[in-house]
């Protein structure tokens, strides 16, 4: 963070000329000190835009377009329509709004290119990172008592939801505190971009992922990070670098991560055709997500008050507990059975993907993204996304044998669909743009697939030519790659992205010399982080609505800089180098 860029920033969003109506000109006679109604949607705007932390930064962003008294008033009835309608008309509400959204110009990173290092780090400098990080995982469980990951809003929202993914968002959403929310935060989101708040909100950055550096971190617990956080220590019993004691106290840290996962966070949920399964469900109820008072309190007035299991969370947890062997008999139940009640058919069942914010990809075979629970609640709509694909296929392959998948069709077919959603995925190219993603970014797609591809690997040839009998996934690893190989470690990165390049480059079986730049990236951050770990907080994952909401934080970093450099040091352990 450039501490003079922050500065000019805010100097100039709180001296610039007002051109127009600012945002609290157009809300404020709406929603304040107002009586009946929707309640949430006044509690919302007070909360979350109309505090006074944001407005010093946004009474002089003024839209000049709003001195046109028509067009003023068509958005300031559009508002009053979402406050006092019991059934409002979303579309027509979202209309003004999304006619605004189209005006602001923002953009994905466009890292510059880099002369990169020929010469590979030295083997002690890659394994003292890889101490640092899991030195890291075990001070902050045993400080909190679990692994801490962060959630943080950037209010400029993300660049690939426009007008018209509000609008679908906006009709396609079931809670009407999420739809508030995501009114409000992107009418807020033009009145950011263009203004000189926006450069203090975003500022620029190096590399991909996003570091998240806004003051106000909600600190959480979830199954689908401790799934991640138990990857990543046995990648570091894996190395053979732990003390006797570090290996006992990552054993220990993976039996309650698992026991979180597969008991705190268990739910019982029926299938669409009614069969009773065990999930796994995105936030256990409190206090097990260890929210603050202050943010639990929060969380309730934004709108975020249910969460429903997702199939991401249930797949991330089954395999990490496959893979520590676990015994639980939730591991029995044949999930793909599950998955393929929410698999989309072109034609069929295609209004299951209610939010279809990346309708330019084709759906069919893919797996949603939302669980409904027993009380049919799905209030987020639901949505579908690539890489949670990858993560059913992985645990699928994971327990290809135990849910007797080669043996029996239904099973099989719904495996080869969701391989030919990534066949046409990759194939034309889209898995590298960003829109095509709704949670994650394409290089984080590139290291899941990697992680897929080795668990399909690791089956027996009979089950690989069953399931794969087109030669998808040589394909696939063909095209990711040459994306990581050409385009990632070729330009500036930062050390999360040096990562995800590492967990794609090693489990696809790179060369060496494709590992350097990532791990001199890697090796040259450390320290960045100070007090807080190693490495800096960066994106992870993502929401897009209501607002571009990051989730990541120091101690997730550390996870995969350390699963990455684990795989870099297997293969040059493996295959050393001029060997």
């Amino acid at each position: 963070m450039n501490v003079r860029h922050m500065a000019g920033a805010a100097y100039r969003a709180l001296t610039t000329k007002k051109e127009g109506p600012s945002l609290y000109d157009l809300c404020d006679p709406v929603f304040l000190g107002r009586k009946g109604g929707d309640a949430h949607i006044a509690k919302f705007y007070k909360t979350a835009l109309g505090n006074p932390a944001l407005r010093p930064l946004l009474r002089r962003a003024g839209l000049p377009e709003l001195r046109d008294a028509v067009r003023f008033r068509a958005l300031r009835d559009a508002l009053t329509r979402a406050r006092d309608e019991q059934a409002p008309d979303w579309t027509e509400i979202g209309k003004p709004v999304a006619d605004l959204l189209d005006t602001i110009q923002l953009q994905h990173p466009r890292p510059k290119r880099i002369t990169t290092p020929a010469r590979m780090p030295r083997p002690a400098d890659i394994d003292s990172a890889i101490r640092a990080c899991g030195d890291h995982l075990l001070r902050s469980y045993d400080r909190n008592g679990f692994v801490p990951t962060y959630a943080a809003f950037n209010l400029i929202g993300d660049p690939d939801l426009r007008g018209r993914e509000f609008v679908a968002a906006l009709t396609g959403l079931n809670s009407r505190g999420y739809k508030n929310s995501t009114l409000l935060f992107n009418l807020a989101r033009v009145f950011i971009a263009r203004s000189p708040a926006g450069e203090l909100i975003n500022p620029p950055w190096i590399g991909i992922a996003e570091p998240m550096w806004e003051p106000m971190q909600i600190r959480h617990r979830s199954a689908y990070y401790d799934a991640f956080f138990v990857e990543a220590l046995l990648s570091f019993i894996d190395t053979g670098l732990g003390s006797p004691d570090d290996v006992a106290a990552s054993r220990k840290m993976i039996a309650d991560m698992i026991d979180f996962c597969l008991k705190i966070s268990r739910e019982e949920v029926r299938a669409p055709d009614g069969s009773p399964f065990s999930v796994v469900t995105a936030l256990a109820p409190p206090p097990h997500p260890r929210f603050s008072r202050f943010f639990a309190r929060i969380k309730q007035d934004l709108g975020f008050g249910i969460y429903v299991p997702d199939c991401d969370t249930t797949a991330c947890s089954i395999s990490a507990a496959t893979q520590v062997g676990s015994t639980d008999p939730m591991l029995d139940q044949p999930l793909i059975d599950f998955y393929a009640g929410y698999q989309v058919r072109g034609g069929a069942n295609e209004p299951l993907v209610t939010v279809p914010l990346n309708d330019h990809i084709d759906y069919d075979g893919a797996i949603a993204t939302w669980i409904d629970n027993l009380a049919g609640e799905r209030p987020f709509g639901n949505d579908l996304d690539p890489t949670l694909n990858l993560d059913v296929l992985e645990v699928s392959f994971r327990n290809c044998a135990r849910w007797q998948i080669i043996e029996t069709p239904k099973r099989l077919d719904t495996v080869r669909r969701i391989v030919g959603f990534h066949r046409r995925l990759v194939s034309s190219g889209a898995f590298t743009d960003p829109k095509s993603h709704v949670y994650y970014l394409p290089e984080l797609y590139c290291a899941y697939f990697g992680r897929c591809y080795a668990a399909f690997r690791a089956l027996p040839e009979h089950a690989q030519r069953a399931i794969d009998p087109e030669g998808t996934f040589e394909i696939v690893r063909g095209k990711v790659l040459d994306y990581v190989q050409d385009e990632l470690v070729t330009a500036e990165m930062n050390p999360f992205d040096a990562a995800l390049a590492l967990i794609a480059l090693g489990h696809l079986g790179a060369e060496q010399a494709h590992f350097v730049p990532a791990l001199h990236c890697i090796l040259n951050a450390l320290g960045e982080g100070g007090r807080h770990g190693p490495f800096k907080a960066y994106e992870w994952n993502k929401m897009k609505t209501p607002t571009r909401i990051l989730v990541g934080g120091p101690e997730v970093t550390s996870a995969f800089v350390l699963m990455g450099l684990a795989l870099a040091r297997k293969m040059m352990m493996q295959r050393p180098a001029g060997a």
